[in-house]
């Protein structure tokens, strides 16, 4: 409300802040009111229950008299001879309560040492009168606690002291009697003076908030009334603005979705440029292989057999010359046989050559045959190396582009592995899941450190572009450019890659493909 009242007015003039200012003096008299109200009534309340307490205790002694004065008749009774040491005990244990409720009474105390009041005079005097009557009791009941047996109640000093408490008892009660009066008069009167404060300050509070309504509350009500109408009218303007801003918005959106989507576009439309780019450049690759495995298998290859059976002829040659000759000396060269394995060695490699260019099984049954033949063939006596796979031969071929990505793929993961890792075991698994084709190559290697990702720099890719695998690094530790060489072409068939590796446990790399097996068309590659 305060900040209401503070508040410009629509002329520019300020509302007065003596409202404030009388506002906060009215709820500060009435806090200072209602916190002495209270204070003053829990202390009063305090003293009227400790004055009950001790009128309780004032109370008991007329009860705990009464019963002294019965258990000393029953010590006296020769009826009760037979209970004589239980009506003994009982007198011991309720004499010394007595004596101390009395005493501590006089004193304006009880067993709770919390509570404690003073005396008034009144008080003080009827305690004082009720001495004589509470000696005499109490020196009758320590004669009688000292008994022993029933023969002794007979002693003079015994009947005395039962005299002496029988005549004193009645005086003791009527005197008890007349200090509880005493104590719940003056309690009543402290009752009485506690509700015409209370009511006092009940008026007191009551003045207070009709004084803060005329005060304040009335003049206030009228300036808020003045501000309520300019905020009205001040909505109503507002409210015009926000549909402008609203359409401005509306259009600024539209004008920001068009500016996305021509982005989103650019950068599809450059994405798509280098997809076929690479493409092209990997269609070229695959074609001077298979130019190279040609030559090498139909060229040079034919030309070392050739080589191999000149050797041979001439070897044979010889070593018919020497059968038939076998007094003439002939010269054998020593190194003719090494020739011939060198020539040999040389044929077996330009074949391998050829085969790792461009294998024939690839380009004549498919996929699963060739990387079954590439396992076998990088087997050795410290590597062993396996393949499995959920395609069978009853299943369609894959297309072209898919199964010599899968062929280079395995070849170069098994080729890092060989060369760099020194795994014992390497297994490759090609499984077809659902719509996917997942190629997964393990080795038990040394391992290394896969990079975290880096950013580049360029066209901001949208949003749904930047979720794409964020596993795949930009850069590795050595062999990079072969790695590099498997993520651009499973982007080409828009899978995704993965590479998992750690320092003396292996490495993993999988390969995901959307692909549905259908029949494909396969000339030669």
């Amino acid at each position: 409300m305060s900040d209401l009242l503070n508040d410009n007015t629509k002329d520019g003039s300020v509302i007065p802040v003596r409202f404030t200012r009388l506002y906060i003096t009215m709820l500060i008299i009435l806090a200072i009111l209602l916190t002495i109200g209270q204070g003053l009534t829990q202390w009063r309340l305090r003293a009227v229950q400790d004055e009950i307490w001790i009128t309780r205790y004032t109370a008991l002694q007329r009860h705990q008299s009464q019963q002294i004065v019965k258990q000393a008749l029953q010590l006296a009774d020769s009826d009760e001879q037979a209970d004589f040491s239980e009506n003994i005990a009982d007198l011991r244990q309720v004499f010394p309560v007595f004596e101390r409720y009395h005493l501590l009474g006089r004193q304006g105390r009880a067993d709770n040492p919390k509570v404690v009041i003073t005396n008034s005079d009144t008080v003080q005097q009827l305690y004082e009168a009720i001495r004589p009557e509470f000696d005499a009791i109490r020196q009758s009941a320590r004669r009688l606690m000292r008994l022993q047996n029933f023969d002794e109640i007979r002693k003079p000093d015994v009947q005395s002291s039962l005299k002496l408490l029988l005549a004193n008892e009645k005086p003791f009660l009527e005197e008890i009697d007349g200090i509880v009066r005493v104590y719940n008069s003056e309690v009543r009167s402290k009752l009485t003076l506690l509700q015409s404060l209370a009511f006092y300050l009940y008026l007191s509070t009551i003045m207070t908030l009709v004084a803060i309504g005329v005060l304040i509350f009335r003049p206030a009500s009228r300036k808020l009334k003045q501000t309520f109408a300019q905020l009205v009218e001040a909505e109503s303007q507002t409210t015009a603005a926000n549909k402008k801003l609203l359409s401005a918005n509306k259009s600024l959106k539209e004008t920001r979705q068009k500016l996305f989507e021509a982005t989103k576009l650019q950068y599809q439309q450059q994405m798509d440029d280098q997809k076929l780019r690479t493409s092209y450049l990997i269609a070229g690759q695959e074609e001077e292989r298979k130019r190279l495995s040609r030559e090498l298998h139909d060229g040079l290859g034919q030309m070392l057999t050739a080589i191999k059976l000149q050797i041979e002829g001439l070897e044979a040659g010889l070593l018919k010359a020497a059968a038939s000759e076998q007094n003439s000396p002939i010269a054998y060269p020593k190194n003719l046989k090494t020739l011939k394995g060198l020539v040999t060695q040389t044929i077996q490699e330009t074949r391998t050559i050829s085969n790792n260019l461009m294998p024939t099984v690839l380009s004549d049954f498919g996929a699963v045959p060739a990387l079954k033949m590439l396992a076998e063939n990088n087997r050795s006596e410290t590597i062993d190396v396996t393949f499995e796979t959920n395609l069978t031969t009853d299943k369609p071929r894959l297309d072209k582009n898919v199964e010599i990505t899968l062929y280079r793929v395995t070849q170069e993961a098994v080729s890092n592995a060989v060369k760099h890792a020194n795994p014992s075991h390497i297994h490759i698994d090609l499984k077809e899941r659902g719509n996917i084709l997942q190629l997964e190559i393990n080795d038990d290697g040394k391992g290394f450190v896969v990079p975290r990702k880096k950013q580049t720099s360029g066209l901001m890719k949208p949003k749904e572009e930047t979720k794409s695998d964020q596993s795949i690094p930009i850069k590795l530790r050595p062999p990079s450019q072969g790695l590099h060489n498997i993520q651009e072409r499973t982007k080409l068939l828009n899978g995704k890659f993965k590479i998992n590796s750690m320092i003396g446990k292996g490495t993993r790399i999988l390969v995901t493909i959307p692909y549905q097996t259908h029949f494909a068309h396969h000339g030669t590659y």
